[in-house]
């Protein structure tokens, strides 16, 4: 699946494809022109709390990657998220400054199937 993540404030490319943002929140001073985003999957975004325990501490993402991934199965959208893959490229898009230790990079991890869901 040609999945890739990429900070939403990052300038769009002709190579990300469908663009899907995954922050339950719209990103700080970014106009929608601007992010040039195809769709925005609030619901495969972590729990708030979730959000909060992990608060981009790297030393706590292995626990934040598990704890999402228990939290997405049996979701819907992943399986919506899984068939735009089959169809090309998909950016998944985030708002964090982190840029390694992010939810988009640990739904990318789930989705290449180093944690399954």
């Amino acid at each position: 699946m040609p999945f890739r993540a990429k900070r939403v404030y990052d300038p769009p490319s002709p190579g990300d494809g469908f663009r899907v943002l995954l922050d339950r929140l719209w990103p700080r001073g970014l106009s929608k022109e601007k992010a040039r985003v195809d769709g925005w999957a609030k619901e495969l975004a972590p729990s708030d709390a979730l959000r909060r325990w992990f608060a981009h501490d790297p030393e706590k993402y292995p626990e934040f990657v598990r704890r999402y991934r228990e939290e997405l199965r049996g979701n819907p959208a992943l399986a919506q998220l899984q068939a735009l893959g089959e169809e090309g490229t998909v950016t998944l898009l985030f708002g964090a400054k982190e840029r390694r230790h992010n939810n988009a990079q640990a739904l990318l991890a789930i989705l290449e199937g180093e944690g399954g869901v």
